[in-house]
């Protein structure tokens, strides 16, 4: 089956966060289960390419105000995957990839119009497939497009549509000014398509016309269909409940194994784990602790700063948690209440608390490999991917039950020897505090605490298993296209009617 993946970004080629990992591999997966596979991404000032070779010259994408003309760039095949660039400079060769620090690209609904309408007008050219893989706001127009634009058009009357939501809580909303000049219908307006307390919705309009829509953990996927998680598009998403579904990511152990890791200083595996103890020294000189007892357990924490991922819960509990004897060590960048508060109590408890105010791949893998415990706390986490990277280290995780963590997590139970880490449910400081507190002292029992890196360190969340989970709702997909097209072409016309 050939799968055409539409995404707004893509390791290696450009990266702000989870979903760039996700795209980078699931097609390489896919690829090896046999599928032809294609990744359609912008260009852009952060996409570094070598071998880039133009296969479409110019795609003419109108507006209302003017036509703009792009073009179709490749970069070859890698692992039986191809990948193409939609090059257009005036909206993507720019500093950052959405915005500024200050706020959003006010023409982000221009530039994610012409990427997605790009994508289709290239497909005919490059190969129309069986799927459209889209994912998030800024490739929702594909399935809108292909139900409004294209509805009527031969070469794509049996494509399907697949759509994974990574995060419910962007959407892409705009003024309702934005559907005359992105030549949408104003039929698009109405509560039952992307009209969203009156703003456009992207992702909903995607919701609605997608054939089949995933996101990328079982328990999320249940969660968005609720009122405090479905950022008011619960009702949407429970009224297609029958083609929601849940594929927890998987993970790239080629990049992410204490065994091969090249960031780290020490290697180690299940059965020999002398190398972990030399990483947790790494990393204490790498923060600057470099008086603590090798006995006191580490803390670690790889995040962005922000209140989703339960900072607001860590600033309830870390006075009190600082006199605990434990070490934090901590690196991520976002809100700066929270890069202040880390910053407050470096100086209040400097072989205690220890900050970086980064985005730093080596320290985050040495985090991975030298804590002893990784801290994932987060209000709603659709997927996560550190907490998965933390049990092939064997480091283990505490971590709220929701989303992707509570799918991933299974909590240990010293008397059975079963588990892979420690949970909370209530959202609440003195549970996240308890729960912190319970994994201290299960640590003190370091042949206890070893069964229990070593479930974690046993666990497989490679692509394998989810791609296969991909490839029967593609499967799905194109049986339902299939079917609708057959309907169709046995329905009367209204003209033979008449006559």
């Amino acid at each position: 089956m050939h799968i055409a993946f539409a995404a707004s970004e893509c390791v290696p080629y450009s990266k702000t966060g989870g979903l760039a990992d996700v795209v980078g591999a699931l097609p390489h997966a896919l690829a090896a289960l046999g599928h032809q596979v294609s990744v359609y991404l912008p260009r852009y000032r952060q996409t570094k390419l070598s071998d880039a070779d133009t296969v479409v010259a110019s795609v003419t994408v109108p507006f209302d105000d003017k036509y703009r003309f792009c073009s179709v760039v490749a970069a070859g095949s890698k692992a039986g995957v191809k990948f193409y660039f939609v090059d257009y400079p005036p909206y993507f060769d720019r500093e950052s990839l959405y915005g500024t620090s200050a706020a959003d690209y006010p023409d982000n609904a221009e530039r994610f119009a012409l990427f997605s309408r790009a994508v289709l007008e290239a497909s005919k050219i490059l190969g129309v497939p069986n799927i459209f893989h889209c994912h998030d706001w800024q490739t929702a127009l594909v399935p809108i497009m292909l139900r409004t634009f294209y509805t009527e058009d031969p070469a794509f009357a049996q494509t399907g549509t697949v759509f994974t939501i990574h995060n419910m809580g962007y959407q892409g909303l705009f003024l309702p000014e934005t559907l005359p000049l992105l030549m949408l219908p104003w039929d698009l307006f109405t509560i039952s398509k992307m009209e969203f307390f009156g703003q456009v919705n992207f992702l909903k309009g995607a919701l609605v016309y997608s054939d089949f829509v995933t996101t990328v953990s079982k328990k999320y996927s249940q969660e968005i269909q609720t009122t405090e998680y479905g950022f008011g598009l619960e009702g949407v998403l429970r009224n297609r409940a029958a083609t929601v579904t849940g594929i927890l990511n998987g993970v790239d152990y080629d990049e992410w194994s204490p065994q091969t890791d090249k960031f780290i200083a020490a290697k180690y595996s299940p059965q020999d784990l002398s190398g972990k103890p030399k990483c947790k020294q790494d990393l204490l000189n790498a923060f600057g602790v470099t008086s603590a007892s090798p006995e006191i357990p580490v803390i670690g924490i790889v995040s962005r700063f922000a209140a989703q991922k339960g900072f607001d819960l860590i600033a309830q509990i870390m006075d009190r948690l600082a006199r605990e004897d434990m070490i934090v060590v901590t690196l991520g960048t976002g809100d700066k209440l929270y890069e202040e508060m880390f910053q407050r109590l470096n100086k209040q408890f400097p072989n205690k608390i220890a900050i970086k105010v980064a985005y730093d791949n080596t320290i985050a893998h040495k985090i991975e490999a030298g804590a002893d415990m990784f801290l994932m706390p987060s209000r709603y986490e659709p997927c996560g991917l550190n907490q998965i990277y933390s049990l092939k280290y064997g480091t283990v995780p505490i971590v709220r039950a929701t989303g992707g963590l509570d799918d991933t997590i299974e909590p240990w139970d010293a008397r059975s020897g079963k588990g892979t880490g420690f949970k909370f449910t209530d959202y609440t400081g003195e549970s996240l505090l308890l729960t912190i507190k319970q994994a201290l002292s299960a640590y003190h029992d370091q042949t206890s605490w070893q069964t229990l890196m070593r479930n974690g360190m046993a666990r497989d969340f490679s692509w394998g298993a989810s791609a296969r989970e991909y490839g029967k709702i593609y499967e799905k997909v194109r049986q339902m296209r299939a079917s609708s097209e057959a309907t169709s072409a046995a329905s009367p016309k209204k003209d033979a009617v008449l006559s």
